[in-house]
């Protein structure tokens, strides 16, 4: 198949890389020797059109240090590019953003299009944005979706969340691990981690440093490793350097952890902190419990599995008190390996080439 992907995120990526860009080259590095794959990406200072973890990238919309700027440029110009070369592909995947006003079902209808949706935010669009930018994601999220007719969606509480049902091809694909990770060494830890995207308010991380200023004046041998990148960098820092010299001298940010790096620094872990708002299917959150290591999340809905499988435990979303009270739970833990196990072995039916044979397998269903 010829397949074209709307990615508005890449490798490389001035803006970061989140879980929707890693999920696409995880998926197609397993594909790439089978089928003819073009990522169309939004471009960013430096971009260039090129080969990239072996995929053909092609970057469109306006180079700017100004994320919304870039996003609306591609939006017009990811829809030009699928009128002018869309025919000559098999089908199109488009990742879904409620920020991104792409329409492609309204003059694309000679192959068909897929919609991959991999969130829902709803109400917290008003928590965190100005009212009238909030307003419209939150129209977005809710109307647009519905003009489509085939769908992938990473779980299916999304699907039920944004009223999708009797569509001609709707699939759930969950995001996965490397099998890699299923044979690291389990050993007990020196720190405790967060990895992900540096994301202040969705993932929580304003709570993990108040959490952390107040976990480690009785526990000051025990160091955060807050390892990652994104658009909040900067302004993260410097919310640290204000911290109190204890906390502050104990925090280290080695920046976007490589493939070959994060086995390793997962497994010095005494375990992986997640304290999200807002989720859908965290892949570094099974990643870790890939690796064997107990989690501490947020009670949100989407992290309930992890406590009813009992591979970690739970602390009430957006109070820093709780999470610091948790941190030194699983401390004290003396279930810590149990925990891990029970993580390890319910994330084994998760490897990326798994999850990547049941997409090859719905692609080609959408377009025969």
């Amino acid at each position: 198949m010829k397949i074209l992907h709307l990615l508005y995120e890449s490798k490389g990526d001035y803006f970061g890389i989140g879980g929707v860009g890693m999920r696409a080259y995880e998926i197609y590095s397993r594909l790439k020797n089978r089928h003819d794959i073009t990522l169309v990406c939004k471009k960013y200072p430096g971009a260039e059109d090129k080969e990239i973890a072996g995929l053909r990238h092609i970057f469109v919309g306006t180079e700017s240090k100004s994320l919304t700027k870039c996003l609306l440029s591609y939006a017009r110009d990811a829809a030009y590019f699928v009128r002018q070369y869309g025919n000559d592909f098999d089908l199109v995947v488009e990742e879904f953003s409620p920020a991104i006003p792409l329409l492609l079902p309204r003059f694309f209808k000679t192959k068909p299009v897929i919609l991959q949706v991999q969130g829902f935010t709803g109400n917290l669009y008003f928590k965190k944005y100005n009212s009238a930018y909030a307003l419209f994601l939150f129209l977005s999220e809710r109307v647009r979706p519905h003009l489509y007719s085939n769908f992938i969606f990473i779980t299916r509480d999304t699907a039920r969340k944004l009223s999708i049902s009797n569509k001609e091809h709707l699939e759930i694909i969950p995001n996965g691990i490397s099998h890699e990770l299923l044979d690291t060494p389990l050993c007990d830890g020196i720190y405790l981690l967060y990895f992900g995207r540096i994301d202040i308010y969705g993932k929580g991380l304003d709570v993990l440093l108040d959490a952390y200023a107040e976990f480690v004046r009785s526990n000051p041998d025990i160091k955060l490793v807050i390892a990652g990148n994104g658009r909040d960098r900067k302004k993260f820092e410097e919310t640290i350097r204000r911290m109190p010299d204890q906390a502050r001298k104990n925090i280290e940010m080695p920046g976007w952890i490589s493939d070959d790096e994060k086995a390793d620094v997962i497994s010095k872990a005494i375990s992986a902190v997640f304290p999200s708002r807002h989720e859908v299917q965290s892949i570094a959150v099974l990643e870790a419990m890939a690796c064997g290591k107990p989690v501490i999340v947020s009670d949100i809905q989407e992290f309930a599995y992890v406590t009813e499988i009992g591979s970690g435990i739970s602390f009430r979303t957006g109070d820093s008190s709780a999470l610091a009270e948790a941190m030194k739970k699983i401390l004290r833990s003396n279930d810590r390996q149990a925990m891990g196990q029970k993580g390890r072995d319910w994330v084994r039916n998760f490897t990326w080439d798994k999850i990547a044979d049941q997409y090859e397998k719905f692609l080609k269903s959408v377009a025969e």
